[in-house]
Protein backbone atom coordinates (compact mmCIF):
# COMPACT_ATOMS: atom_id res chain seq x y z
CA UNK A 1 0.00 0.00 0.00
CA UNK A 2 1.19 3.74 -0.75
CA UNK A 3 0.32 6.28 1.49
CA UNK A 4 -2.50 7.64 -0.37
CA UNK A 5 -3.58 4.32 -0.06
CA UNK A 6 -3.44 3.98 3.05
CA UNK A 7 -4.91 7.41 4.01
CA UNK A 8 -8.05 6.34 2.24
CA UNK A 9 -8.24 3.02 3.74
CA UNK A 10 -8.31 4.84 7.37
CA UNK A 11 -10.66 7.54 5.77
CA UNK A 12 -12.99 5.03 4.99
CA UNK A 13 -13.36 3.33 8.48
CA UNK A 14 -13.83 6.20 10.60
CA UNK A 15 -15.60 7.99 8.37
CA UNK A 16 -19.16 6.52 8.47
CA UNK A 17 -22.23 5.54 10.08
CA UNK A 18 -21.70 6.81 13.50
CA UNK A 19 -22.21 10.68 12.43
CA UNK A 20 -25.40 10.02 10.80
CA UNK A 21 -27.05 8.84 13.92
CA UNK A 22 -25.43 10.47 17.09
CA UNK A 23 -25.37 14.45 15.97
CA UNK A 24 -28.74 14.56 17.76
CA UNK A 25 -27.08 12.92 20.54
CA UNK A 26 -24.36 14.84 21.23
CA UNK A 27 -26.60 17.92 21.16
CA UNK A 28 -28.40 16.78 23.85
CA UNK A 29 -26.05 16.64 25.76
CA UNK A 30 -23.53 19.68 24.62
CA UNK A 31 -26.11 22.13 23.41
CA UNK A 32 -26.00 23.93 19.94
CA UNK A 33 -22.53 23.92 20.06
CA UNK A 34 -21.89 20.49 18.38
CA UNK A 35 -18.54 21.21 17.02
CA UNK A 36 -16.81 21.50 20.12
CA UNK A 37 -17.18 18.07 21.41
CA UNK A 38 -16.50 16.74 17.60
CA UNK A 39 -13.26 18.97 18.38
CA UNK A 40 -12.13 17.82 21.32
CA UNK A 41 -12.91 14.31 20.41
CA UNK A 42 -10.33 14.54 17.48
CA UNK A 43 -8.07 15.84 19.92
CA UNK A 44 -8.37 12.68 22.49
CA UNK A 45 -8.38 10.17 19.21
CA UNK A 46 -4.84 11.91 17.78
CA UNK A 47 -3.34 11.18 21.35
CA UNK A 48 -4.14 7.31 21.39
CA UNK A 49 -3.75 7.42 17.48
CA UNK A 50 0.02 8.19 18.34
CA UNK A 51 0.60 5.44 20.41
CA UNK A 52 -0.93 3.27 17.76
CA UNK A 53 1.49 4.76 14.95
CA UNK A 54 4.47 3.85 17.36
CA UNK A 55 3.58 0.09 17.95
CA UNK A 56 2.47 -0.64 14.00
CA UNK A 57 5.56 0.55 12.99
CA UNK A 58 7.27 -1.04 16.05
CA UNK A 59 5.67 -4.50 15.28
CA UNK A 60 4.35 -3.84 11.51
CA UNK A 61 3.70 -8.11 11.83
CA UNK A 62 1.61 -7.57 15.44
CA UNK A 63 -2.33 -8.31 15.83
CA UNK A 64 -3.50 -4.78 17.34
CA UNK A 65 -4.04 -4.14 20.56
CA UNK A 66 -3.80 -7.70 22.02
CA UNK A 67 -0.94 -8.53 20.62
CA UNK A 68 0.93 -5.43 22.15
CA UNK A 69 -0.69 -5.37 25.40
CA UNK A 70 0.49 -8.85 25.54
CA UNK A 71 3.80 -8.55 24.89
CA UNK A 72 3.58 -5.83 28.02
CA UNK A 73 1.80 -7.53 30.37
CA UNK A 74 1.52 -11.20 28.93
CA UNK A 75 -1.43 -13.13 27.91
CA UNK A 76 -3.77 -12.73 30.58
CA UNK A 77 -3.96 -8.48 29.67
CA UNK A 78 -3.73 -9.75 25.71
CA UNK A 79 -6.85 -11.75 25.44
CA UNK A 80 -8.44 -9.00 27.91
CA UNK A 81 -8.25 -6.46 25.36
CA UNK A 82 -9.10 -8.96 22.70
CA UNK A 83 -12.35 -9.40 24.36
CA UNK A 84 -12.76 -5.93 25.11
CA UNK A 85 -12.59 -5.41 21.05
CA UNK A 86 -14.71 -8.20 20.31
CA UNK A 87 -17.31 -7.08 23.05
CA UNK A 88 -17.30 -3.41 21.23
CA UNK A 89 -17.82 -4.55 17.84
CA UNK A 90 -21.01 -6.34 19.20
CA UNK A 91 -21.87 -3.28 20.86
CA UNK A 92 -21.48 -1.23 17.72
CA UNK A 93 -23.53 -3.56 15.70
CA UNK A 94 -26.32 -3.21 18.02
CA UNK A 95 -26.24 0.50 17.76
CA UNK A 96 -26.44 0.69 14.14
CA UNK A 97 -29.27 -1.39 14.26
CA UNK A 98 -31.22 0.78 16.36
CA UNK A 99 -30.06 3.45 14.35
CA UNK A 100 -31.32 2.02 11.09
CA UNK A 101 -34.59 1.51 12.37
CA UNK A 102 -35.27 5.22 13.32
CA UNK A 103 -35.61 8.15 11.48
CA UNK A 104 -34.10 7.59 8.03
CA UNK A 105 -35.93 4.23 7.83
CA UNK A 106 -39.21 5.73 8.81
CA UNK A 107 -39.06 7.90 5.50
CA UNK A 108 -40.42 4.45 3.81
CA UNK A 109 -41.54 2.61 5.96
CA UNK A 110 -43.26 2.71 10.11
CA UNK A 111 -41.98 -0.11 12.10
CA UNK A 112 -41.19 -0.61 15.54
CA UNK A 113 -37.23 -0.24 16.29
CA UNK A 114 -37.48 -3.46 17.72
CA UNK A 115 -38.95 -5.43 14.92
CA UNK A 116 -36.42 -3.61 12.60
CA UNK A 117 -33.05 -4.84 14.70
CA UNK A 118 -34.58 -8.14 14.34
CA UNK A 119 -35.17 -8.19 10.60
CA UNK A 120 -32.04 -5.99 9.63
CA UNK A 121 -29.40 -8.43 12.07
CA UNK A 122 -30.82 -11.27 10.72
CA UNK A 123 -30.37 -10.23 7.05
CA UNK A 124 -26.69 -9.18 7.90
CA UNK A 125 -25.83 -12.83 9.44
CA UNK A 126 -27.41 -13.99 6.65
CA UNK A 127 -24.88 -12.40 4.18
CA UNK A 128 -22.06 -12.86 6.68
CA UNK A 129 -22.36 -16.07 6.54
CA UNK A 130 -22.50 -16.64 3.23
CA UNK A 131 -19.48 -15.01 2.18
CA UNK A 132 -19.51 -11.32 1.91
CA UNK A 133 -16.41 -10.05 0.31
CA UNK A 134 -14.10 -7.21 1.41
CA UNK A 135 -13.19 -5.98 -1.73
CA UNK A 136 -11.57 -2.31 -2.22
CA UNK A 137 -13.85 -1.29 -4.80
CA UNK A 138 -16.84 -2.37 -3.01
CA UNK A 139 -15.45 -0.60 0.02
CA UNK A 140 -14.81 2.83 -1.96
CA UNK A 141 -18.00 2.93 -2.98
CA UNK A 142 -19.59 2.71 0.37
CA UNK A 143 -17.19 5.31 1.52
CA UNK A 144 -17.90 7.84 -1.53
CA UNK A 145 -21.36 7.53 -0.80
CA UNK A 146 -20.94 8.33 2.97
CA UNK A 147 -18.63 11.09 2.12
CA UNK A 148 -21.25 12.53 -0.72
CA UNK A 149 -23.80 12.55 2.20
CA UNK A 150 -21.77 14.67 4.37
CA UNK A 151 -20.18 16.87 1.96
CA UNK A 152 -24.44 17.28 0.99
CA UNK A 153 -25.17 18.18 4.55
CA UNK A 154 -22.10 20.87 4.60
CA UNK A 155 -23.60 22.41 1.54
CA UNK A 156 -27.05 22.74 2.49
CA UNK A 157 -26.88 24.07 6.03
CA UNK A 158 -24.21 26.71 4.40
CA UNK A 159 -27.80 27.06 1.74
CA UNK A 160 -29.91 27.46 4.70
CA UNK A 161 -27.78 30.42 6.52
CA UNK A 162 -27.07 32.37 3.53
CA UNK A 163 -30.80 32.33 2.65
CA UNK A 164 -31.29 34.08 5.72
CA UNK A 165 -33.32 30.75 7.48
CA UNK A 166 -30.43 29.56 9.67
CA UNK A 167 -28.96 30.99 13.06
CA UNK A 168 -25.08 30.83 13.56
CA UNK A 169 -25.93 31.84 16.71
CA UNK A 170 -26.42 28.44 18.17
CA UNK A 171 -22.94 27.60 17.30
CA UNK A 172 -21.95 29.10 20.47
CA UNK A 173 -24.84 27.96 22.60
CA UNK A 174 -22.83 25.50 24.76
CA UNK A 175 -24.26 24.09 27.74
CA UNK A 176 -27.59 22.57 28.46
CA UNK A 177 -29.78 22.78 31.27
CA UNK A 178 -28.38 19.83 33.36
CA UNK A 179 -24.81 20.60 32.22
CA UNK A 180 -22.16 23.82 32.36
CA UNK A 181 -20.39 24.34 29.37
CA UNK A 182 -17.18 22.46 30.77
CA UNK A 183 -19.59 19.43 31.28
CA UNK A 184 -21.15 19.77 28.31
CA UNK A 185 -18.15 19.36 25.93
CA UNK A 186 -16.64 16.49 28.21
CA UNK A 187 -20.13 14.32 28.28
CA UNK A 188 -20.73 15.51 24.30
CA UNK A 189 -17.26 14.32 23.72
CA UNK A 190 -17.94 10.53 24.62
CA UNK A 191 -20.66 10.51 22.62
CA UNK A 192 -18.85 11.82 19.46
CA UNK A 193 -15.66 10.03 20.52
CA UNK A 194 -17.69 7.05 18.89
CA UNK A 195 -17.54 8.75 15.50
CA UNK A 196 -13.77 8.42 15.53
CA UNK A 197 -13.53 4.97 16.12
CA UNK A 198 -12.00 2.53 13.51
CA UNK A 199 -8.66 3.85 13.19
CA UNK A 200 -7.55 0.89 15.48
CA UNK A 201 -8.51 -1.65 13.08
CA UNK A 202 -5.57 -0.15 10.59
CA UNK A 203 -2.70 -1.46 12.30
CA UNK A 204 -3.28 -4.96 10.50
CA UNK A 205 -2.47 -3.36 7.36
CA UNK A 206 0.75 -2.11 8.83
CA UNK A 207 2.77 -4.72 7.35
CA UNK A 208 1.65 -4.44 3.95
CA UNK A 209 2.56 -0.28 3.72
CA UNK A 210 5.65 0.57 1.90
CA UNK A 211 8.35 2.16 4.90
CA UNK A 212 5.39 1.71 7.22
CA UNK A 213 7.70 4.47 9.60
CA UNK A 214 6.56 6.98 7.03
CA UNK A 215 3.73 5.94 5.46
CA UNK A 216 1.63 4.55 8.19
CA UNK A 217 1.70 8.22 10.68
CA UNK A 218 1.03 10.34 7.48
CA UNK A 219 -1.68 8.38 6.52
CA UNK A 220 -3.36 7.67 10.21
CA UNK A 221 -3.01 11.40 11.57
CA UNK A 222 -4.18 12.71 8.16
CA UNK A 223 -6.94 10.89 7.96
CA UNK A 224 -7.81 11.68 11.41
CA UNK A 225 -7.37 14.81 10.98
CA UNK A 226 -9.65 15.38 7.54
CA UNK A 227 -12.29 13.15 9.61
CA UNK A 228 -12.31 15.51 12.43
CA UNK A 229 -13.01 18.50 9.78
CA UNK A 230 -15.65 16.72 7.89
CA UNK A 231 -17.20 16.03 11.22
CA UNK A 232 -16.96 19.44 12.39
CA UNK A 233 -18.49 21.00 9.68
CA UNK A 234 -20.96 18.61 9.40
CA UNK A 235 -21.89 19.62 13.18
CA UNK A 236 -21.90 23.37 12.49
CA UNK A 237 -24.36 23.12 9.47
CA UNK A 238 -26.27 20.26 11.29
CA UNK A 239 -26.95 23.32 14.34
CA UNK A 240 -26.61 26.24 12.58
CA UNK A 241 -29.54 25.36 9.93
CA UNK A 242 -32.12 23.17 12.56
CA UNK A 243 -33.12 23.99 16.15
CA UNK A 244 -30.65 22.31 19.31
CA UNK A 245 -34.53 21.05 20.33
CA UNK A 246 -35.12 19.39 17.28
CA UNK A 247 -32.02 17.92 16.65
CA UNK A 248 -32.19 16.57 20.20
CA UNK A 249 -35.30 14.79 19.36
CA UNK A 250 -35.06 13.31 15.68
CA UNK A 251 -32.91 9.70 15.51
CA UNK A 252 -32.14 10.87 11.89
CA UNK A 253 -30.79 13.84 12.78
CA UNK A 254 -29.00 14.95 9.48
CA UNK A 255 -32.46 14.20 7.02
CA UNK A 256 -33.83 17.20 9.63
CA UNK A 257 -31.23 19.30 7.66
CA UNK A 258 -32.25 18.20 4.26
CA UNK A 259 -35.47 18.81 4.98
CA UNK A 260 -35.38 22.19 6.47
CA UNK A 261 -33.14 23.15 3.56
CA UNK A 262 -35.42 21.67 0.72
CA UNK A 263 -34.63 20.61 -2.97
CA UNK A 264 -33.07 17.46 -2.36
CA UNK A 265 -35.81 15.10 -1.84
CA UNK A 266 -35.47 13.32 1.17
CA UNK A 267 -36.23 9.57 0.04
CA UNK A 268 -32.75 10.33 -1.68
CA UNK A 269 -30.51 11.08 1.18
CA UNK A 270 -32.59 8.86 3.38
CA UNK A 271 -31.03 5.42 1.22
CA UNK A 272 -27.27 7.44 1.30
CA UNK A 273 -27.66 7.50 5.34
CA UNK A 274 -29.12 3.75 5.35
CA UNK A 275 -26.64 2.68 3.16
CA UNK A 276 -23.85 4.25 5.77
CA UNK A 277 -25.33 2.61 8.28
CA UNK A 278 -26.11 -0.72 6.98
CA UNK A 279 -22.31 -0.92 5.22
CA UNK A 280 -21.01 -0.04 9.25
CA UNK A 281 -23.00 -2.38 10.50
CA UNK A 282 -22.15 -5.37 8.22
CA UNK A 283 -18.22 -4.87 8.09
CA UNK A 284 -18.49 -4.48 12.05
CA UNK A 285 -20.19 -7.58 12.43
CA UNK A 286 -17.38 -9.56 9.69
CA UNK A 287 -14.58 -8.43 11.56
CA UNK A 288 -16.55 -9.78 15.25
CA UNK A 289 -17.44 -13.47 14.18
CA UNK A 290 -13.93 -13.17 12.41
CA UNK A 291 -12.42 -12.50 15.78
CA UNK A 292 -14.53 -14.70 17.74
CA UNK A 293 -13.47 -17.54 15.01
CA UNK A 294 -10.27 -17.01 15.41
CA UNK A 295 -10.47 -16.73 19.03
CA UNK A 296 -12.13 -19.71 19.29
CA UNK A 297 -9.88 -21.67 17.18
CA UNK A 298 -7.14 -20.33 19.35
CA UNK A 299 -8.81 -21.74 22.21
CA UNK A 300 -9.40 -18.46 23.78
CA UNK A 301 -13.13 -19.17 23.46
CA UNK A 302 -15.32 -21.86 23.47
CA UNK A 303 -14.54 -24.37 20.55
CA UNK A 304 -18.14 -24.81 19.45
CA UNK A 305 -17.61 -20.83 17.75
CA UNK A 306 -15.28 -22.15 15.23
CA UNK A 307 -17.57 -24.25 13.58
CA UNK A 308 -17.70 -23.21 10.04
CA UNK A 309 -20.40 -24.07 7.44
CA UNK A 310 -19.21 -26.93 5.00
CA UNK A 311 -19.34 -25.30 1.59
CA UNK A 312 -18.63 -21.92 2.24
CA UNK A 313 -16.46 -22.11 4.81
CA UNK A 314 -17.72 -19.47 6.87
CA UNK A 315 -17.84 -19.63 10.52
CA UNK A 316 -21.69 -19.76 11.08
CA UNK A 317 -21.43 -20.49 15.04
CA UNK A 318 -19.56 -17.32 15.34
CA UNK A 319 -21.84 -15.42 13.62
CA UNK A 320 -24.65 -16.78 15.10
CA UNK A 321 -23.72 -16.22 18.39
CA UNK A 322 -22.20 -12.13 18.05
CA UNK A 323 -25.64 -11.50 15.98
CA UNK A 324 -27.30 -12.74 19.00
CA UNK A 325 -25.71 -11.09 21.69
CA UNK A 326 -25.89 -7.87 19.32
CA UNK A 327 -29.72 -8.64 18.87
CA UNK A 328 -30.06 -8.45 22.64
CA UNK A 329 -28.41 -5.13 23.26
CA UNK A 330 -30.29 -3.72 20.10
CA UNK A 331 -33.78 -4.39 21.99
CA UNK A 332 -32.57 -3.07 25.50
CA UNK A 333 -30.45 -0.45 25.21
CA UNK A 334 -30.96 3.34 22.94
CA UNK A 335 -28.01 4.28 20.57
CA UNK A 336 -26.66 6.70 23.03
CA UNK A 337 -26.13 4.24 25.60
CA UNK A 338 -24.98 2.00 23.34
CA UNK A 339 -22.74 4.21 22.23
CA UNK A 340 -21.41 5.15 25.26
CA UNK A 341 -20.98 1.39 26.10
CA UNK A 342 -18.88 0.86 23.06
CA UNK A 343 -16.83 3.86 23.84
CA UNK A 344 -16.15 2.86 27.48
CA UNK A 345 -14.75 -0.95 26.03
CA UNK A 346 -12.66 1.16 23.72
CA UNK A 347 -11.27 3.33 26.60
CA UNK A 348 -10.44 0.11 28.45
CA UNK A 349 -8.05 -0.96 25.56
CA UNK A 350 -6.95 2.64 24.58
CA UNK A 351 -5.32 2.87 28.04
CA UNK A 352 -3.68 -0.56 27.64
CA UNK A 353 -2.18 0.17 25.00
CA UNK A 354 -0.90 3.62 25.44
CA UNK A 355 0.62 2.47 28.96
CA UNK A 356 2.13 -0.29 26.89
CA UNK A 357 3.82 2.12 24.68
CA UNK A 358 6.01 3.27 27.46
CA UNK A 359 5.97 -0.19 29.10
CA UNK A 360 7.68 -1.35 25.80
CA UNK A 361 10.37 1.20 25.45
CA UNK A 362 13.13 -0.91 26.91
CA UNK A 363 12.14 -3.67 23.65
CA UNK A 364 14.16 -2.70 20.91
CA UNK A 365 13.64 -3.47 17.55
CA UNK A 366 16.25 -3.91 14.34
CA UNK A 367 14.45 -1.25 12.28
CA UNK A 368 13.10 2.74 12.40
CA UNK A 369 9.80 3.27 13.94
CA UNK A 370 7.98 6.34 14.81
CA UNK A 371 8.30 7.35 18.50
CA UNK A 372 5.49 9.39 20.39
CA UNK A 373 6.81 12.00 22.82
CA UNK A 374 6.24 10.17 26.53
CA UNK A 375 4.20 13.19 27.45
CA UNK A 376 1.64 12.05 24.73
CA UNK A 377 1.15 8.43 25.55
CA UNK A 378 0.89 9.64 29.28
CA UNK A 379 -2.00 12.29 27.90
CA UNK A 380 -3.56 9.85 25.74
CA UNK A 381 -3.75 7.21 29.19
CA UNK A 382 -4.98 10.15 31.00
CA UNK A 383 -7.73 11.11 28.57
CA UNK A 384 -8.89 7.89 28.72
CA UNK A 385 -9.49 7.94 32.20
CA UNK A 386 -11.06 11.80 32.07
CA UNK A 387 -13.80 10.41 28.95
CA UNK A 388 -14.33 6.93 31.47
CA UNK A 389 -15.39 9.19 34.10
CA UNK A 390 -18.14 11.19 31.94
CA UNK A 391 -19.63 7.70 31.43
CA UNK A 392 -23.48 7.55 33.00
CA UNK A 393 -23.63 5.09 35.98
CA UNK A 394 -26.05 2.92 33.57
CA UNK A 395 -23.29 2.17 30.83
CA UNK A 396 -20.82 1.44 33.69
CA UNK A 397 -23.16 -1.14 34.97
CA UNK A 398 -23.95 -2.32 31.73
CA UNK A 399 -19.88 -2.50 30.94
CA UNK A 400 -18.82 -3.83 33.96
CA UNK A 401 -20.62 -6.82 33.33
CA UNK A 402 -18.66 -7.20 30.07
CA UNK A 403 -15.37 -6.21 31.61
CA UNK A 404 -15.83 -9.17 34.73
CA UNK A 405 -16.92 -11.76 32.06
CA UNK A 406 -13.69 -10.55 30.17
CA UNK A 407 -11.14 -10.92 33.49
CA UNK A 408 -13.25 -14.29 34.20
CA UNK A 409 -12.61 -15.57 30.52
CA UNK A 410 -9.25 -14.08 30.58
CA UNK A 411 -8.14 -15.82 33.63
CA UNK A 412 -8.91 -19.42 32.17
CA UNK A 413 -7.43 -18.68 28.89
CA UNK A 414 -4.08 -17.31 30.32
CA UNK A 415 -3.63 -20.46 33.26
CA UNK A 416 -4.32 -22.59 29.69
CA UNK A 417 -1.27 -20.92 28.60
CA UNK A 418 1.16 -21.14 31.29
CA UNK A 419 4.52 -23.41 30.77
CA UNK A 420 3.43 -27.33 32.40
Amino acid sequence: MTTPLLYFFILGDVLGAGVYVLVGNVAAESGGAVWVPLVVALGLALLTASSYAELATKYPLAGGASHYTTLAYGPFVGFFAGFCMLAAGVVSVAALARGFGGDYLSTFVSLPVALVAVLFLGALALLNARGISESTRANVVATVIEVGGLVLVIGLGAWVVVRGDGDVGRLTHLGTAQHSPAAAVLSGSVLAFYSFVGFETSVNVAEETRDPRRSYPRALFGALATAGVVYALVGAAASSAVRTSTLVQSSGPLLTVVEVAGGIPTRLFSVIALIAVANGALLTGIMSSRLAYGMARDGLLPRFLARVLPGRRTPWAAIATTTLLSLLLAVTGDVAALASTLVLLLLVVFFLVNTAVLRLRGDTVPHDHFTTPTVIALLGAASCVLLATQIEGEVWIRGLIVLVVGALLAGVASRGRQPK
